[in-house]
């Protein structure tokens, strides 16, 4: 059986998760529960993943962008 707990949660904060339920009966556990699965990240970024990332927001922050019209010429893409 699952320990059982009491937490202070803000009105407001309260409401919202009421209308978060999928469910009228649905405990706040399953509430919880659910939107912790949608924020934790089973697949986090690779070290070499943020690297492109990161060199990407450099070209950008430079200027070496292209629009998609550019990009279909370069890549010998016709409409």
């Amino acid at each position: 059986m699952a320990a059982t707990t009491t937490i202070c949660i803000d009105p407001n904060i309260k409401s919202k998760l009421d209308d978060l339920k999928s469910y009228k009966n649905e405990s706040y556990n399953s509430v919880v529960e659910r939107l912790i699965k949608m924020a934790y990240d089973e697949e986090p970024l690779t070290d070499e993943e943020i690297k492109g990332i990161e060199e990407s927001l450099e070209d950008i922050k430079a200027g070496r962008v292209y629009n998609e019209d550019e990009a279909k010429r370069m890549m010998g893409i016709e409409d």
